[in-house]
C-alpha cells in the first residue's frame, strides 16, 4: 500500500526524563565500576587506578585514572554522547556506546572526564551535570581541568596520555545512611570498597594475571593498593582436574565460522588445598558454583547454572569455564550491561543433557566423599536397631540357604526354589559387634545404594553412605528409629528376595536392577534440601 508523508517533524526526547530514567538502568554498584575500567582497558591502558574520598559531612567523589590512549576534543565529545559512535575495534570491552554515562550516573548526578591525548598537550575536561541539563537541555560542560585531576593524571600516565572518570554528587551509595560522614557511613563505605575489590579481582582475573597470554596485562589499583587475580579454578592446585573440555566450531549467519570454549573444573575439598589460605582464597560457598562466562577474557557472568540446576551444596566444587569473543555477541544476546547472555534452546539442551552430565557426577563424588566422614559419625549406632529387629526373625523370613564356598573369592552357593547357583557376594567380617545384617558403608562399588552382603555368615545389606539418598533421606531421619528401621528393612527384604529368586540366567539382571533403582533415587532426591554437618553432628 503506498502511503504519501505530508510531512516531517523532527520530535526531541524530553531531556530531563530521558537522562534521569536512565539512573535506573540496573547497574549495580561494582557492575558501573567494571563498565568504566573496560573503557580504560579499550583505550590500551596498562595501569587503572580507582580512588575514593569522602569530605567530612559525607560528600563522596570516586576517580578512575587510566594510562591510555585519551582523547582529543572530537573524541571525548564522542564519549560523552549518549550513544556515542562504534568502536573500530569491534572485540573492545566497551560495546554499546552507553555504558560511561548510563553506569555513572546511576550513582551520581554529576560526572566528569578529563583527558589527554597521546598528539596533544592539552588536557580537556568535559562534564554531564544532571541537575544542568534539566535547565539547558543536552548541554554538555567544557570546563579547566582542576589541580587535584591534573595531578593524579600527571602521576597515573606519567605525564603522557590518559584519562580521568570523576563522580561527584554521588546520591545513590550511602543514601540509607542518617549520618552522613559519620563512623557508620565510613564503615559501610569500607565494605563497598572491599567488595569492589573482590569483583574487580574475579571479572578481570587474566587481565591481572600476568601468565595469562591471552589478554593484555594491566594493574589496577583500588586506594593505592594492587589488586590481584583470583582464579576461580584454582588451577595451580594439585587437586584440581578437568574432566571436560569442548571447543565447539559456530557457522554465523554470514557463513563466516567461530567457536566459543566449554572446560569443566572439578575443584579441591576444603582438606585437599595446599594450604588453609589456599581453601580460603578459593570461596568454597554455594553461590561460587555453576558457570563462569568470559567475553573477550572479560568475565560477564558467574555463580549460577542459568536456569538448568539449581544451586546446592554437592555442586559446590563444580565450576565451568565458557569463553567466547565478540563474534557471538549477537548468538548469545548480550545485555548493555555486559552482565549475561541467553542461549539458544539447542546449546541450552545440549550443555545440560550431553556436556554436564559427566562433570556433575564427578564433582558430586568427591563432595560425597568429603562430607562422608561426617555422615559416617552422626550415623554411628543408628542401624542397631535394625540390626537387632532382623537378626530376631532372620530364620523365619529366608527364602534361600547360601554357604560360603570361598570366602577370598567372594564366591557364594545359593540354593532356592529355582534350583542350586554359583553367585559372587561380598563376603566380609563384622567390623563392629552385633552389627551382621545391616552395616552402613562409606562406598559401594559403581555407586549403588545397596547391595547384598555375607557378614560372619548372615545374610546382611550394605547401605552406601555416600549416596545422595542416605544424605537426605536417612540423615534427617536418624534420629528416628523406626523410620530407620523401616528403611533398613525394606532394603534387607529385597536382598534376600533378590537371593530367593535369583538364577543364572537373571543374575545378571537383578545387579542392573539395583544399579538402576540407585540412579534413579539419586535423581529423584536431587531436589531435596542437603543436611547440613558441622563437625560430624
Amino acid at each position: 500500500m503506498n502511503m504519501s508523508i505530508q510531512k516531517s517533524i523532527a520530535v526531541p526526547p524530553d531531556a530531563t526524563r530521558i537522562i534521569e530514567g536512565l539512573r535506573d538502568t540496573g547497574y549495580e554498584f561494582n557492575t558501573a565500576i567494571a563498565d568504566i575500567i573496560d573503557n580504560s582497558i579499550a583505550a590500551g591502558a596498562t595501569l587503572v587506578d580507582i580512588r575514593f574520598t569522602m569530605d567530612y559531612i559525607g560528600e563522596i567523589s570516586i576517580y578512575i585514572a587510566d594510562n591510555g590512549s585519551g582523547m582529543d576534543e572530537a573524541g571525548l565529545i564522542n564519549a560523552m554522547r549518549y550513544g556515542s559512535n562504534q568502536r573500530s575495534d569491534p572485540g573492545s570491552l566497551g560495546k554499546f556506546g552507553l555504558g560511561l554515562k548510563t553506569a555513572s550516573t546511576a550513582f551520581c548526578r554529576c560526572l566528569s572526564v578529563t583527558s589527554r591525548s597521546k598528539a596533544s598537550v592539552t588536557t580537556l575536561k568535559a562534564r554531564w551535570d544532571l541537575d544542568n541539563v534539566s535547565i539547558q537541555e543536552w548541554q554538555l560542560l567544557f570546563l579547566d581541568p582542576d589541580d587535584d585531576e591534573l595531578s593524579l593524571l600527571d602521576e597515573v600516565s606519567d605525564g603522557k596520555s590518559g584519562t580521568i572518570v570523576t563522580w561527584e554528587k554521588v546520591d545513590r551509595i550511602l543514601k540509607s545512611y542518617s549520618d552522613q560522614g559519620g563512623s557508620y557511613a565510613r564503615k559501610a563505605l569500607e565494605r563497598i570498597k572491599d567488595n569492589l575489590r573482590e569483583h574487580i579481582s574475579m571479572v578481570y582475573q587474566r587481565f591481572l594475571d600476568p601468565a595469562f597470554e591471552d589478554a593484555p596485562n594491566v594493574t589496577i589499583r583500588l586506594d593505592g593498593q594492587v589488586i590481584e587475580a583470583w582464579d576461580p579454578f584454582c588451577s595451580a592446585e594439585p587437586f584440581t582436574e578437568v574432566v571436560a573440555e569442548r571447543k565447539q566450531e559456530v557457522e554465523l549467519p554470514d557463513e563466516q565460522m567461530t567457536s566459543f570454549t566449554i572446560k569443566a573444573y572439578v575443584i579441591p575439598r576444603k582438606e585437599q588445598f595446599s594450604s588453609e589460605d589456599e581453601a580460603r582464597k578459593a570461596k568454597l560457598t554455594n553461590d561460587r558454583q555453576g558457570f563462569y562466562i568470559y567475553r573477550e577474557n572479560r568475565l560477564i557472568h558467574y555463580g549460577d547454572w542459568l536456569g538448568m540446576f539449581r544451586n546446592e551444596p554437592h555442586g559446590t566444587l563444580l565450576r565451568i569455564e565458557f569463553s567466547f569473543d565478540h563474534t557471538l555477541d549477537d548468538a548469545f544476546n548480550v545485555d548493555i550491561k555486559k552482565s549475561k547472555i541467553l542461549l539458544n534452546d539447542d546449546l541450552y539442551n545440549w550443555l545440560k543433557d550431553q556436556f554436564l552430565p559427566a562433570p556433575r557426577r564427578a564433582a558430586d563424588d568427591r563432595y560425597r566423599k568429603g562430607v562422608n566422614n561426617g555422615v559416617v559419625k552422626v550415623s554411628k549406632g543408628a542401624h542397631d536397631g535394625s540390626n537387632a529387629n532382623i537378626g530376631s526373625k532372620e530364620k523365619a523370613v529366608q527364602l534361600a540357604k547360601v554357604e560360603v564356598t570361598d570366602a577370598d573369592r567372594n564366591e557364594v552357593e545359593v540354593t532356592n526354589r529355582k534350583g542350586k547357583f554359583k553367585i559372587k557376594l561380598p563376603v566380609i567380617d563384622s567390623v563392629k559387634e552385633g552389627e551382621v545384617h545391616v552395616a552402613a558403608v562409606d562406598s559401594v562399588d559403581d555407586g549403588l545404594l545397596w547391595e547384598p552382603c555375607i557378614i560372619d555368615q548372615h545374610r546382611a545389606v550394605r547401605i552406601n553412605t555416600s549416596h545422595p539418598y542416605y544424605h537426605k533421606v536417612y540423615v534427617p531421619n536418624l534420629a528416628s528409629g523406626v523410620t530407620v528401621q523401616g528403611m533398613d528393612s525394606l532394603l534387607w527384604a529385597m536382598c534376600e528376595a533378590e537371593l530367593g529368586t535369583i538364577n543364572d540366567e537373571t543374575k545378571h539382571y537383578i545387579k542392573e536392577l539395583r544399579y538402576e533403582v540407585s540412579r534413579l533415587l539419586r535423581k529423584l532426591v536431587e531436589d531435596l534440601p542437603e543436611p547440613v554437618l558441622n563437625d560430624g553432628n
